[in-house]
């Protein structure tokens, strides 16, 4: 990763995002909460949905949640574990389906003070670029 890639990270979105684990997370079902910042300012929460299945990550729930909402220019994405564990990067999965339909968005990442915020590309190199591949 390029140091020039970091951007200042959105403590307000690593904030509200431990918020949402803190009064919203319950037992093994909703363990990971997610915040995403929209291009219009709004900010956007949301909990993962554990099931034995493969259940959706907080950050796919969070894509879901910012489309209902009309925020579909995602900038910025952290995910939180509850019980104050901190900030967790995305599974492979959500790395892929940010890219797909965010390719610029940013994602925080690291622990305590060493938190930083990467483009999504930057941790998936080599990735499949689904939009590469669209009939125009």
């Amino acid at each position: 990763m390029a140091t020039a890639d970091r951007t200042p990270v959105d403590e307000e979105l690593v904030k509200a995002a431990k918020e949402v684990a803190r009064r919203y997370a319950r037992g093994d079902n909703h363990t990971v909460a997610a915040a995403g910042r929209n291009a219009d300012g709004r900010i956007v929460t949301a909990l993962n949905a554990y099931h034995f299945t493969g259940g959706p990550c907080a950050e796919l729930v969070l894509i879901g949640a910012a489309a209902g909402q009309g925020a579909y220019d995602l900038t910025t994405v952290v995910a939180v574990r509850d019980r104050e564990r901190g900030v967790i990067p995305p599974c492979g999965r959500c790395r892929q389906v940010m890219l797909d339909y965010f390719p610029e968005l940013r994602i925080i990442v690291g622990k305590g003070a060493e938190l930083r915020a990467v483009p999504v590309l930057d941790l998936l190199p080599g990735a499949y670029i689904w939009a590469d591949h669209q009939v125009d």
